[in-house]
């Protein structure tokens, strides 16, 4: 017997890691059954990267704290917080088990709440502090019985540290051990959410969910179904040729082993679909699990995903999964892990991307990479072993460019991925030009300064600063054009001044999607029929809009942002080449001024023009553009919040997880989604929130009708009863809804100005 009573290994006491409440214990969950459970599927999830010994034994530890007996009276309805992660944390963080079990070790910890730093001040208690903590109840030892660990633990063979150097290889590996953690927590959290699932689920005689839909290996049947999409277009014109061409060399570069790859093709040149080929091709000939597509910016997600469908036929709406940031349940109070449990276990908090083809955002995407919610990590091990396409790869935040860059290829080097840089204009990304940068990049396209050439179909021209007047002028003085501005106010402003004119059209990311696509429409039509169409709109329309103008108008931005906007200008390349213009303008009114960093932005395209007047959207101009923005930045600002110097000052056991997570952030400014009852279909899916029993197809219906507000706007329509909860009792704040219709103008979108004008009885909702 030991001090506590604890007779080793001959415990009678049944050991449980779920309850039924009102049911008899012999239909819990044993605690056994779920810790091998979550160490079995752990290790699947793990093996795609080689870890799966590190992951089952994560798994098997993470509950170990359940084998006390206070924990069991918790089960039984005592009202006392337990505990039971520290145990499974403290037992792998003995010297046996080395770095591995060092890293191991935070994901036990923080299974619940979240990974916590090494070491220092955070929110989460520090792992070094939960491990020296002496306040745990007493662990039977009968544990031993039913888990047998191995005598020691290693990296996953095969890891490939950083660096050609030993100095490189030294100062990126903690980013390297970080982000070995982050993985295989996340194997653990998933691990753990679906077995704890599917038990109650069981207990419920409720079917499995997970087991609908097509796996992963139907990326066979995908393909057949893209072939015969493909198989319909036709080369009856030189640029549908050139796009022919391009598709099929890239399809031919499918069987290049998997890592970094660039796919530099002119706007309008069909990258959309090549990369979709080359990405289902590459990863059959592979073996790799699931196309995942990140795309700049949420307003073109829902278009990318809808033309993904239909390219895919009758599979495509089961196959293709969109994955946005604007319906997100709330995470329940760190203060309360078995309110956790029981909340957030029972229901996906987010999708673990266990679909063929994925569609999310950079945000979504880059963010998870470095987060610490178990909620946000539990689809990373979903990324390993796939093929990962960044769209408008330019776009990622300078800010937080050198940890993005170490993020891409670290999951090539170590985690079966192969990465995709797709646009139009090429990031100078490669190393040693850019400090810690990407090797062996492999360009899937033939020749890309010649295929600029040849898709050469408009006339780039500094025209100087106009007044808004001038501006106005030239909108009036064209049938067809597009005028681009940097601000939704600005934009608003032109199309003030030419509302009275014949097809004046206005584009804003202040109209929910529906309202956008109806005026796209709308807008394609006039130009189809040659009627007046005279659009002014924000940068949304820049990425994979697809309209066909003879002259864009665009305000002074990045040379990326000039060159998507001229491929918004002759994309069809049916008109001559001095009679298809891109007019870059610089504003003189200070109201529409950009933001300084828009400026750095406009001030090297500036120079670039200068420069590159006969061919500024050549591969060589856009190569020297990005290096003259990174090297006027400089290596410091490419890291705002120093994320990789924290890292390389850290040693294992003083990981800064927490840290990473919380300075990890692409838009600085919180955006919150209003939902817009713009049409029938959103006011029916708004009114069936009040009886659904689940909210997940309706969040997915709703997402069309979303327009996303900066914190101040939400905040003052809040307090003026012009947006309120939907069914708040059984959702919280998760759906906000516009109840004041008025505020939403069918040419501006949703105004939220001065919501003091606001009359209480004109609330509709």
């Amino acid at each position: 017997m030991d001090e506590k009573g604890c007779s080793r290994g001959t415990s009678a006491t049944t050991y449980f890691a779920h309850s039924l409440p009102g049911e008899d214990e012999r239909f819990w969950q044993p605690l056994p059954a779920h810790l091998l459970n979550v160490g079995a599927a752990a290790g699947a999830f793990a093996s795609v990267f080689d870890a799966q010994m590190l992951a089952t034994v994560q798994g098997w530890l993470h509950d170990l704290g359940k084998y006390t007996l206070p924990f069991q009276e918790r089960l039984r309805g005592s009202p006392l917080r337990v505990d039971h992660s520290t145990h499974g944390a403290r037992i792998i963080a003995q010297q046996r088990f080395g770095l591995a079990g060092q890293l191991l070790a935070y994901g036990i910890a923080g299974h619940h709440a979240g990974l916590a730093n090494g070491q220092g001040e955070g929110e989460r208690t520090a792992l070094a502090d939960r491990l020296r903590s002496a306040d745990l109840p007493v662990l039977d030892p009968v544990w031993e019985r039913d888990i047998a660990l191995p005598d020691k633990l290693g990296l996953p063979s095969g890891f490939k540290f950083y660096g050609e150097t030993r100095q490189q290889a030294k100062d990126r590996q903690p980013f390297q051990l970080a982000f070995l953690t982050r993985m295989l927590f996340s194997c653990l959290v998933d691990a753990d959410f679906i077995d704890t699932e599917r038990f109650y689920r069981q207990a419920e005689n409720e079917p499995d969910h997970r087991s609908s839909g097509p796996p992963a290996s139907s990326l066979g049947a995908l393909r057949s179904q893209l072939d015969s999409h493909l198989g319909q277009f036709k080369a009856d014109s030189e640029v549908n040729r050139l796009r022919s061409d391009i598709l099929r060399h890239v399809r031919q570069q499918a069987a290049r082993d998997p890592g970094l790859f660039s796919l530099t093709v002119p706007t309008g040149g069909g990258k959309t679909l090549a990369s979709l080929a080359f990405a289902l091709d590459h990863a059959i000939a592979h073996g790799l699990r699931r196309v995942i597509f990140v795309i700049p910016f949420t307003s073109i997600v829902e278009q990318n995903a809808a033309v993904f469908r239909q390219a895919l036929g009758p599979l495509g709406e089961a196959a293709v999964l969109e994955h946005h940031s604007a319906f997100v349940q709330a995470d329940p109070p760190r203060d309360d892990p078995e309110r956790y449990q029981s909340l957030e276990k029972l229901k996906l908090a987010m999708e673990n991307w266990d679909a063929p083809i994925v569609v999310t955002t950079a945000v979504q995407f880059f963010e998870s990479l470095f987060a610490a919610k178990p909620s946000q990590c539990r689809k990373l091990h979903n990324i390993a072993g796939s093929v990962v396409v960044l769209d408008e790869a330019q776009t990622m935040p300078l800010k937080l460019l050198r940890p993005c860059v170490a993020a891409i290829d670290e999951l090539a080097r170590n985690y079966r991925s192969s990465v995709v840089l797709c646009t139009a204009t090429q990031p100078a990304l490669e190393a040693p030009a850019f400090e810690g940068g990407l090797t062996d990049v492999r360009e899937l396209t033939h020749e890309p300064t010649q295929l600029f050439r040849q898709l050469e179909r408009v006339r780039v021209r500094h025209i100087g600063t106009l007044s808004d007047e001038a501006l106005a002028e030239h909108m009036r003085s064209r049938e067809q054009v597009l005028c681009i501005v940097n601000n939704r106010r600005h934009a608003r402003a032109v199309y003030q001044a030419m509302a009275d004119l014949p097809g004046a059209r206005h584009l804003t990311t202040l109209m929910c999607a529906k309202h956008r696509s109806k005026v796209l429409a709308e807008v394609r039509q006039m130009l189809k029929e040659g009627l007046p169409c005279r659009l002014v709109s924000t940068s949304l329309i820049e990425a994979g809009v697809d309209v066909d103008f003879p002259t864009v108008l665009r305000a002074e931005a990045g040379l990326d942002s000039i060159a998507q906007a001229a491929g918004r200008c002759n994309r069809e390349g049916r008109r001559a080449l001095n009679a298809s213009d891109v007019l870059v303008f610089a504003t003189e009114n200070e109201d529409w001024a950009p933001p300084p960093e828009l400026k750095q932005y406009a001030q090297a395209a500036r120079e670039v023009l200068r420069q590159c007047e006969d061919d500024p959207l050549s591969p060589e101009a856009i190569e020297r553009y990005f290096s003259l923005l990174y090297w006027q930045k400089g290596s410091e600002r490419l890291d705002e919040p120093n994320l990789m110097g924290q890292l390389r000052d850290s040693r294992p056991d003083s990981l800064p997880m927490e840290t990473l997570a919380a300075k990890f952030r692409m838009i600085d400014s919180v955006q919150m989604p209003v939902i817009v009852p713009y049409d029938d279909d959103a006011k029916k899916a708004i009114d069936a929130l009040t009886y659904a029993q689940g909210c997940a197809g309706l969040a997915r219906k709703l997402q069309p009708y979303l327009v996303q507000l900066p914190r101040q706007g939400f905040d003052a329509l809040y307090k003026a009863g012009a947006v309120i909860p939907v069914t708040p009792e059984k959702w919280g704040d998760q759906f906000m809804v516009l109840a004041h219709e008025g505020l939403y103008d069918p040419h501006f979108g949703l105004s939220w100005d001065d919501p003091t004008l606001i009359r209480p009885d004109l609330l509709s909702w």
